[in-house]
């Protein structure tokens, strides 16, 4: 074990030929929501293996010397736990992560393209579209908070008498209360206030960094075997090239271009206010000579950031350790010097100069919907074609995820931003009538929150009906699985419900589908709206009919109230997290199903936990092979055999061929095939079933989450085992006195299943060498003297 753990700190792959002491390992790999070692191991008494406070294997006390002498020690495997759950629910600080909702939904959608072989290009293409809307959503966020340090509170509250004599702390900035002081000039107002956008810069920033640092920095083992072109273009699947799970070039780029990105927005929010006085008849010479070329230098600094976000994607070939230090250090350094220039431009003093009505921000706010909504739909067409090349039947919404799941990352930022700036007017200004408020933009977009919220009532209404009548009928298919039971109409009806309701989550395409498109409407209603009256919804329908002004006056107060309520409930969600650890981790299981991925379309995602969890088990599984020359059993349940499969795939050949794969409740097929065909479709999954020993897989009609594999075609033996029973029994029984309960996705050890394939596994995996496949037609004795064959059973 000393000798396994120090190869895989230096990286040493050379040393002896390993030994074939007959050892088994079953390496256990949990879910979402994470466990403990203790859970996991079921014993109290756990030692750490290797690993840190962040993530760890661990083995039970009389298991640590297993391998010494493994023949008196136990008869079955050793078993490891794999713990990685404080990658996503560790400290208070990951409640802060919802923050960054919008930017991990818009990294997802780049995952998202259909399965093509080659057409370059137009994968190029649909990836350098995902990247410029991850920056348009930066540019949103730092535009909202703009709106509220700049518009709101310095230019409107501070030069509002009125407003400014509510808030006691805005006193300094009032020209009135503090009787024409340095800082009451609005230029300098802005220059001020502009620190809070720019501070919110540097903390993305910084986060982004740490946790790249914290996460992502774990280099995947090399394989010495074969060139890394070789292994590039004989994967199957993106996941097995290797530098899939280190990004650390495109996001140190992604990093700098967004931060100078968000820099320049605040640059052009304060500069371009004074640049529109001093053109304006009476103006500085000077200062507007200054304004002319500073805004020229913003142009220039926007080309270069979209530039480094265009010029390159992922470099996932071979193992990229390089860094553009030019552009890292560079571009956001430059942007930093035009926001002092700005500042100081902004803040020099201009006679005549006040602030009145609001800031230009419907512009502003316009133009980010309307490019978000044309790179959606730019999106789309590119997507379609690349389904067209290699349609798979089995892909969501018929390849059109990546955009649909997009338009909601660019919807729940234009939420999030307007809700901010709406709770802030009402704060400022108590009686509505003292400032003008927000743009008119946000009020449009909060509008339109009402038609879409009662859209989706409906939508859920009638899949509730639909689960309603397919539980009636679940009825006579539970009767028919225990046919020899005296009936119970309750427990009968709780398990059918349970069956109907575990296939909710196959109607989640279509709850996308229609929240994206009626997004996308009725954003393009609310930007007509807002740039061609330049009123609020209610305003602007007050010549009209009384009912069609009272339905605009209604929907444009419950969407302010509405705002108001899901920005207050995630404030709270996220100060419980802050506090309560089973809080946190619920919101741990968001971050493990959305943060799998590596940050390739927005660097201020939430941190990609695999970049650290995939190497782990790689190395964990080549190292323990080398040295002791036994077999491994990778265990994975749910999100954990996504993670177990992610690691097979960058194993060697060699070293792959001596792994079986169990996994359970997984979502494999179910969510990753279907949303990441390009990743984990059909062709991935079964070249990953012919690459390991064997690979079996469990899962019930009763879990929402996990579900069959369903190879295509004849390749070899099966994977899936017929549904398992939930629950274990339907009355009461010799062996189960007591009522069984509906486990779900949980417990899968609990079931005899379980015990049994994995014992098939373990005897086909014998330490000598391979065991030779049986295909599902042939016929001969199995490893435990049994017919092989093609049923549910077969020891594949």
């Amino acid at each position: 074990m000393e000798r396994a753990q120090e190869r895989a700190t230096t990286g040493d792959t050379e040393g002896p030929a390993p030994r074939a002491t007959g050892a088994a390992l079953e390496l256990l790999v949990h879910g979402v929501g994470g466990t403990t070692p203790g859970e996991m191991l079921n014993d109290p008494r756990t030692v750490r293996i290797t690993g840190d406070d962040t993530a760890a294997v661990f083995r039970r006390a009389d298991d640590v010397d297993a391998e010494s002498d493994p023949g008196t020690r136990r008869d079955g495997p050793v078993p490891e736990a794999y713990v990685w759950c404080n990658l996503t629910s560790g400290n208070g600080s990951r409640a802060l992560w919802l923050l960054l909702l919008p930017f991990m939904v818009a990294n997802l959608a780049h995952w998202m393209r259909p399965n093509t072989h080659g057409h370059s290009r137009t994968v190029r293409l649909y990836g350098l579209l995902v990247r410029l809307a991850g920056l348009s959503l930066t540019v949103l966020l730092v535009a909202a908070a703009c709106e509220v340090a700049l518009d709101l509170t310095a230019w409107q509250c501070a030069g509002t008498s009125a407003c400014a004599g509510r808030h006691s702390w805005l006193g300094f900035l009032s020209p009135e209360a503090s009787d024409g002081g340095w800082w009451s000039l609005p230029g300098r107002r802005l220059a001020l206030a502009a620190l809070v956008p720019a501070a919110l810069t540097g903390l993305l920033w910084y986060l982004s960094r740490r946790t790249w640092s914290e996460y992502e920095s774990q280099q995947p083992m090399t394989r010495a075997a074969e060139s890394e072109e070789d292994i590039a273009d004989s994967a199957p699947t993106a996941l097995g090239r290797p530098g899939f799970w280190y990004g650390r070039r495109l996001v140190a780029r992604l990093r700098a271009a967004h931060t100078a990105a968000a820099l320049l927005t605040v640059a052009a929010a304060v500069g371009t206010s004074a640049a529109r006085f001093d053109r304006a008849s009476g103006g500085s010479a000077t200062l507007d000579t200054a304004g002319r070329l500073l805004e020229a230098a913003l142009v220039a600094g926007a080309a270069a950031v979209l530039w480094v976000v265009c010029r390159r994607g992922r470099s996932e070939r071979h193992l990229d350790s390089e860094l553009d230090r030019n552009v890292v250090r560079g571009l956001p350094l430059a942007a930093l010097v035009l926001l002092a220039l700005s500042l100081l431009y902004a803040g020099w003093e201009r006679p005549g100069w006040e602030s009145s009505g609001r800031l230009p921000g419907d512009a502003t706010f316009g133009g980010i919907v309307l490019g978000q909504g044309l790179l959606v739909i730019a999106l789309a067409v590119v997507a379609h074609l690349l389904h067209r090349t290699r349609p798979d039947p089995r892909a969501v919404m018929h390849g059109l995820g990546g955009p649909a799941v997009a338009m909601l990352a660019c919807a729940l930022g234009g939420v999030m931003s307007g809700g901010v700036a709406q709770r802030v007017a009402d704060w400022l200004d108590g009686t509505g009538t003292s400032i003008p408020g927000p743009p008119v933009m946000l009020t449009w977009q909060a509008s339109a929150i009402p038609p879409l919220l009662l859209l989706l009532l409906v939508l859920c209404a009638e899949l509730a009906r639909r689960t309603w009548l397919l539980a009636r009928a679940e009825r006579a298919a539970v009767e028919r699985d225990h046919p020899h039971e005296v009936g119970d109409p309750g427990r009968t009806r709780r398990i059918a419900t349970v069956r109907a309701m575990a296939r909710l989550t196959d109607r989640a395409p279509l709850i996308v589908a229609v929240t994206s498109t009626a997004t996308l409407l009725l954003g393009a209603g609310a930007l007509v709206g807002a740039l061609t009256t330049d009123e609020t919804p209610g305003e602007a329908a007050g010549g009209s009919y009384a009912f069609v002004h009272g339905a605009a006056q209604t929907a444009e107060a419950l969407g302010s109230w509405l705002i108001g309520f899901g920005f207050i409930l995630f404030v709270t969600w996220g100060r419980r997290a802050y506090k309560d650890p089973s809080a946190r981790r619920t919101i741990g299981i968001l971050w493990d199903v959305g943060t799998f991925w590596p940050r390739a379309a927005h660097p201020f995602a939430p941190p990609c936990y695999a970049e650290r969890a995939v190497p782990d088990l790689t190395w964990r599984i080549a190292t323990w092979t080398r040295v002791t020359g036994g077999r491994l059993v990778i265990s994975g349940h749910s999100q954990g055999s996504v993670l177990a499969a992610a690691a097979a795939w960058q194993l060697e050949p060699s070293v792959r061929k001596r792994v079986g794969l169990l996994t359970y409740g997984s979502p494999l097929e179910r969510l990753y095939g279907r949303w990441f065909p390009a990743h984990f479709g059909p062709d991935a999954l079964g070249s990953l079933h012919q690459e390991v020993d064997c690979w079996r897989n469990l899962y019930r009609v009763t879990d929402p989450i996990g579900g069959p594999v369903r190879l295509p075609g004849d390749r070899g033996p099966e994977v899936d085992r017929e549904a398992l029973k939930d629950p274990l029994a339907y009355g009461r029984t010799e062996l189960l006195p007591l009522p069984a309960p509906i486990l779900g996705h949980s417990e899968y050890q609990a079931d005899p299943a379980f015990v049994e394939e994995r014992q098939r596994l373990l005897a086909r995996l014998r330490p000598d060498v391979p065991a030779p496949r049986r295909t599902a037609r042939e016929d001969g004795p199995g490893p435990e003297g049994e017919p092989q064959g093609s049923s549910g059973k077969s020891s594949a």
